[in-house]
């Protein structure tokens, strides 16, 4: 997979260690879905002032689940269904995936064949390749899970590509303000250390580039904004643990770490310079006792535009358009 365009500043990293992070993480995941559970109440509450009625809602990154069920609450008549890179993760979501056949229409003939008469309506996709036929669904969700892949741009050309012409896409990331407790402790380790600089938590992407990347990939109207909670913790050790948890270091050193998963640095250094971490964060504890950890959390939820051209480069006039002065 070719790394993130430079202008995003983001590091390249492999999607498939993502998908062994996950799947050693799932079993585990549950006790650190305080806050995906959180912003996805947070983005129904928004989507209560967007109206759509869909019959096709996919959730991009569903991982154990969850949204799976709420999705099915809140749109009854709908077929939902969900992916995710990781199969341990929907190991555990097949409890909140309906088992019914109508889902393998959307589905190519030749995966059709191979599924046979039945199967869940939950697949294992990367997120840029879905095995969903073009124009599937009418709405696609997806929260607290775009930033775990290396090119969010194409996998926002993909979720255009799943969708129908004026179907929503509505999601939630990371921004670059998550985790700067830590990303600063690292550094300042380094620093002191003489430990040459390398990325141990994920850069995560602007909420302006985003958006950029939504008109880029054929979207409309998009609607972003942003907010910065916080997770307070007792000690250093709690606050890694949950980090852990979460998984969220796809990074692959020549050391053999792959971020906080090695404990904190790769192989040797990561035993040497351990306790200067749990140090450097202990450092941050605040007045009333409690060491913080910020997420900024980027909302946005656009429509899928009329193209203007065919798949052979034609320009598309709509009938509605035709005798409209173009302005001077």
């Amino acid at each position: 997979m070719s790394p993130i365009p430079a202008q995003f500043g983001r590091p390249a990293y492999d999607s498939r260690l993502v998908r062994r992070i996950f799947d050693r993480r799932a079993a585990t995941f549950n006790e650190v879905a305080f806050l995906p559970r959180e912003i996805s109440q947070r983005m129904r509450e928004r989507l209560e002032y967007i109206k759509v009625d869909p019959t096709r809602v996919l959730d991009a990154g569903c991982g154990t689940g969850e949204d799976l069920s709420a999705l099915h609450t809140q749109f009854p008549e709908a077929l939902v269904f969900g992916a995710d890179v990781s199969y341990r993760m929907l190991d555990r979501a097949r409890p909140s995936a309906v088992d019914d056949s109508a889902w393998r229409r959307l589905l190519p003939a030749a995966l059709q064949r191979a599924l046979g008469a039945h199967g869940p309506r939950i697949a294992q996709s990367d997120f840029s390749a879905l095995p969903f036929a073009s124009g599937a669904f009418d709405f696609v969700w997806s929260n607290l899970a775009l930033h775990w892949h290396p090119r969010p741009d194409l996998v926002l050309s993909e979720w255009q590509r799943a969708l129908k012409v004026g179907g929503l896409l509505m999601f939630t990331t990371f921004g670059p303000d998550t985790l700067r407790e830590l990303r600063g402790a690292y550094a300042e380790v380094e620093a002191a250390n003489g430990v040459g600089t390398r990325a141990h938590v994920i850069d995560f992407v602007d909420m302006h580039d985003l958006g950029d990347m939504l008109v880029e990939s054929g979207f409309e109207i998009p609607v972003m904004d942003q907010e910065t909670l916080t997770v307070t913790y007792p000690s250093p050790q709690s606050l890694i643990a949950d980090v852990r948890r979460w998984g969220a270091y796809p990074f692959l050193h020549g050391e053999g770490g792959a971020g906080v998963q090695g404990g904190s640095f790769g192989g040797r250094l990561s035993r040497r310079l351990y306790p200067a971490l749990l140090q450097a964060l202990e450092s941050r504890r605040r007045d009333e006792g409690t060491i913080p950890l910020t997420f900024e959390i980027v909302y946005g939820h656009a429509w899928k535009a009329v193209p203007r051209t065919t798949a052979e480069g034609h320009g598309i006039v709509r009938v509605e358009d035709i005798g409209r002065r173009r302005p001077g």
